[in-house]
């Protein structure tokens, strides 16, 4: 009965590991480009942001989302409005103006501004130099954020027009489920 029990909880367990995203920092991210280039997938978030709680509960934890997210892109959680220091290409951002014993709004994090986040939340695609190729700002369902992710992971980033962009958007098919 006991293996019976063990077999089950392993079985149960690796079923749920299998829809979580590996997140890490933005720094790990950068360093483990350097062994095994792939793009950077930036979920920049806030504490207090309703669309953002929706995000993660409904479209992260999605088997299809996690899956692929997992094997093309190096995945990074960042607070927009929290207190973290961050080193990034040479240059340590920070958030000067944080408000610890605030549990709404905060002031913005530097890298925020070098992002161009200007909305809660915003998705982040970074080549694999870390170089930003596009935020995308507000909730996505997993068929909605399925376009970004194939469109950035397939794309020669430095030879996007609006033209390729309109033309794969109108020619895209989800296949995740949402």
């Amino acid at each position: 009965m006991k293996k019976i029990l063990i077999l089950a909880l392993t079985i149960f367990s690796l079923s749920i590991s299998a829809q979580e995203i590996n997140w890490m920092t933005l720094e790990q991210a950068v360093e483990a480009q350097k062994t095994a280039p792939k793009k950077i997938f930036v979920d920049a978030y806030t504490i207090w942001c309703g669309p953002c709680k929706m995000l993660d509960k409904n479209t992260f934890h999605n088997k299809n989302v996690a899956d692929f997210v997992n094997e093309n892109y190096y995945a990074v959680k960042f607070n927009a409005e929290g207190n973290e220091t961050i080193k990034f290409k040479g240059v340590t951002y920070s958030n000067p103006n944080f408000k610890p014993d605030t549990s709404g709004r905060n002031s913005s994090h530097q890298l925020s501004a070098l992002f161009g986040i200007r909305a809660y939340p915003t998705l982040l695609f970074l080549d694999e130099e870390a170089n930003l190729i596009a935020p995308i700002p507000g909730y996505k369902t997993p068929s909605q954020l399925e376009l970004y992710l194939k469109f950035f992971e397939n794309t020669d980033v430095k030879n996007i027009t609006k033209e390729v962009w309109e033309d794969y958007a109108s020619n895209f098919k989800a296949e995740f489920k949402d």
